[in-house]
């Protein structure tokens, strides 16, 4: 792997870790002022607002300036919102403003791959790059757990200056805090990051020139016959993943009695399985054999139905773990072949935000979805029952629709295969 790779990997570590982190301290902060319960599953879909408003825009930015500037720029818009989620603002609004800096992050750091390595090591460093994330995610959730727990939050509070009085005086409002600090880690690292040879875009003025740009990349995208199967596939996943980070927390509460710090380990431990997938798949998977992993897709389903006749930590531990397995070696694979097929088809930026556009908007709608029979007062088992549902069902329309593709557009498909076995762009 080149240099500029490990400081990319860095940076995307640490703010990651931040994201996560303060998604726990804003749960939290939601409890313990006592807001009505759909505002806790509510923080997903605010977070994905702006991937989805913004896609046009935000990929179109990150092809014209250079991506270490563009991921510089993104992660003091995350402090903004951390701060204001400290200094009174609503979660939900802070949160989206967080999410505002993550939908400009995505397009550079995922599209600074494809102009930094050769078609032929994507699986791995998307392997590398989905690991870490996914290792940023446990320590996140974990951290943020602790953070405002009954073990690490008094010594936080215990903590002020001289002759000046913080106004920091609760668990979360302390995590957060944290969570400014390791931001800004993440954005001295982004100064780091190389410039590629790729030539910049000229960045278009006009908002419907972008958006007619973003629709064009859209449909290319889609009709790309393993383009539209990786982006289905990718999209599914992260709409699910995307809330069942959320789920899994009134989920422990109903199932196991846990609180938010106990609720937070189990996160954690999805991630684990997540993480092992993702190596896993690294070291197996080639880029032309992606395909092959959309079975695992509709394991996921059944194995999210199935939480729900779990009453025992000991059963839940190993069964999250095989969830999370089967999720990431479903998604290193179809990521990279995604990321190839969309660099192929148009600018790096530019198939970065079409993917998150997709993506985000799936986990908007589920969490919607979840938020509204939250609302309605349906317990966390009929949404988990429902989402496993949807996952598998999805998934297997997916797998017969490629089936379809290697039967109609059979030269077409094997045409784009050769292509990915090249190390040529």
């Amino acid at each position: 792997m080149k240099k500029g790779f490990y400081t990319i990997m860095s940076a995307q570590f640490f703010s990651s870790l931040a994201d996560n982190a303060l998604l726990v301290a804003a749960i939290e902060l939601l409890r313990q002022s006592q807001a009505p319960a759909w505002q806790i599953p509510a923080l997903t879909p605010m977070f994905a607002l702006f991937y989805v408003v913004l896609a046009p825009f935000v990929g179109a930015f990150a092809d014209a300036v250079p991506k270490g500037r563009v991921m510089f720029i993104s992660n003091t818009i995350k402090v903004v919102g951390c701060l204001m989620m400290l200094f009174g603002g609503h979660p939900l609004l802070a949160y989206a403003v967080v999410g505002l800096g993550a939908a400009a992050y995505s397009p550079a750091k995922y599209g600074i791959l494809t102009e930094l390595l050769p078609p032929s090591q994507l699986v791995k460093a998307n392997g590398w790059i989905e690991g870490l994330t996914i290792a940023s995610v446990i320590l996140g959730i974990v951290l943020g757990g602790q953070l405002v727990g009954p073990k690490l939050s008094p010594m936080l509070l215990g903590f002020d200056l001289p002759a000046f009085h913080t106004g920091i005086d609760t668990a979360p409002e302390a995590a957060i805090v944290i969570m400014v600090g390791v931001y800004i880690i993440a954005a001295a690292f982004n100064l780091f990051i190389p410039r590629t040879e790729a030539p910049l875009q000229v960045l278009e003025t006009n908002p419907l020139a972008l958006l007619r740009d973003f629709t064009d990349c859209n449909a290319r995208l889609w009709r790309d016959k393993l383009g539209q199967i990786s982006l289905a596939t990718t999209t599914v996943f992260w709409g699910f993943g995307g809330n069942l980070r959320i789920i899994v927390f009134p989920w422990a509460a109903a199932a196991l009695g846990y609180t938010t710090t106990q609720a937070s380990n189990l996160a954690g431990v999805v991630s684990v399985g997540v993480a092992v997938g993702a190596v896993w798949a690294s070291a197996r998977m080639r880029l032309d054999k992606a395909t092959g992993v959309i079975p695992l897709g509709i394991a996921m389903g059944l194995l999210t139905i199935g939480l729900n006749g779990i009453r025992d930590i000991w059963v839940a531990v190993p069964f999250l773990l095989l969830l999370g397995a089967a999720g990431g070696y479903l998604v290193v694979p179809m990521n990279a072949l995604l990321q190839h097929r969309g660099h192929n088809l148009m600018g790096a930026g530019r198939s970065i935000a079409v993917q998150n556009f997709n993506e985000q908007a799936c986990i908007l709608a589920i969490g919607a979805f979840y938020t509204g029979l939250t609302k309605m007062g349906f317990s966390a088992f009929i949404a988990i029952a429902a989402l496993g549902s949807v996952v598998a069902g999805t998934m297997l329309v997916i797998r017969r629709w490629h089936q379809r593709n290697l039967v109609d557009h059979r030269d077409e498909v094997e045409r784009l295969l050769a292509i990915a076995r090249s190390d040529k762009h």
